[in-house]
């Protein structure tokens, strides 16, 4: 049985649109639910902010929302928190673009993007002022840029790492070459950040699971053209990846999707398991990515973007974006047992 319970409605609180989930369990058990807040359209572009929700009951009730991120009418987006198991400090890395940088003309080169990090050190109830790292992790040839969006990661050494992506300028054309996934990645408990493996290219909005084994698995967006997910490992904490290959088994139609590691030696992945954004399915891998089992259809219906964690009770949680009509008209978290 999956439950469902619809965290964020397009319309309410004065936006038009929320877009972007990310979702995190802390080490205290807190559920905190990231998403988008879009003003005055779906698009990209224009005033979007961060807000959040918390459950401290494991995802059975929810606090108000409240607002953690904005810039006046600038996009302030892709919202990707990790957190360190031993300060307990919850980073989350955000993009940051003018109210009129549009996508295009970010590749074109005429608008920038800044990749933004704060954070909080009480379970999410407060949280700092943004901090700009641009100048640390984003390379001067570089136009656009995305972290996540998704949860980051904790290595077993303790290293941040959080998936990435960009893509280069040709000074010739006056366009950008296609997206390339890449990570970051913090040994010092996020005080400072840099670029770590840079993967192949065609390769967007990305996705990590550690394996018992410390071989780091990525799960990419794809534009290789057979709607299938991109997949690359690294073995050196991230330094660097291998060729990529695509996943027969992992059916995509171009989108985000997210990945997570169980605890118990599974990996669980999120996706719109169709070549259209509809079908939002949760499955498992036993075997290291190398096969896969349907868990569970989440929502037959239009979807698209979605987080995945684990709750302290063991509980699965997917927080989607879905709707009736289309992808966009709400975010809900599902949750379901494994048993």
């Amino acid at each position: 049985m999956v439950n469902h319970q619809h965290l964020y409605k397009a319309g309410e609180h004065g936006y038009h649109t929320f877009r972007i989930p990310s979702l995190l369990v802390t080490h205290e058990g807190t559920v905190l639910a990231f998403s988008e807040a879009r003003k005055n359209g779906a698009g990209d572009a224009g005033k979007i902010d961060i807000v959040l929700r918390r459950s401290t009951d494991n995802g059975h009730t929810w606090e108000p929302m409240q607002f953690i991120a904005a810039d006046g009418n600038n996009t302030i987006g892709n919202p990707c928190p990790v957190q360190d198991r031993e300060t307990g400090t919850i980073w989350l890395l955000l993009n940051r673009n003018a109210e009129d940088g549009h996508e295009h003309d970010i590749l074109a080169g005429k608008k920038s993007r800044d990749v933004l990090i704060m954070k909080s050190d009480d379970d999410g109830l407060t949280w700092s002022d943004m901090r700009d790292i641009s100048q640390d992790v984003k390379r001067p040839e570089w136009t656009w840029y995305a972290a996540g969006p998704c949860h980051a990661v904790q290595l077993q050494s303790g290293r941040l790492l959080v998936p990435c992506n960009h893509a280069v300028l040709n000074p010739e054309t006056g366009t950008s070459g296609p997206y390339t996934a890449h990570v970051i990645y913090s040994d010092d408990h996020g005080a400072t950040w840099q670029i770590g493996g840079i993967v192949g290219e065609n390769t967007n909005e990305c996705t990590l699971a550690e394996m018992p084994d410390g071989a780091i698995y990525m799960n990419m967006r794809s534009y290789h053209g057979y709607n299938r997910r991109a997949i690359a490992w690294s073995h050196d904490g991230g330094m660097t990846w291998s060729d990529i290959t695509l996943d027969e088994a992992l059916v995509e139609p171009i989108c985000q999707g997210s990945v997570l590691a169980d605890g118990q030696g599974s990996i669980l992945f999120s996706n719109p398991s169709s070549v259209k954004r509809n079908n939002m399915t949760v499955k498992a891998s036993r075997d290291g990515g190398h096969t896969w089992t349907v868990e569970k259809v989440i929502h037959e219906g239009p979807s698209a973007y979605s987080d995945l964690a684990i709750t302290r009770d063991g509980n699965v949680l997917c927080l989607y974006e879905n709707g009736e009509e289309k992808s966009y008209e709400r975010i809900s978290l599902a949750s379901f047992s494994r048993s």
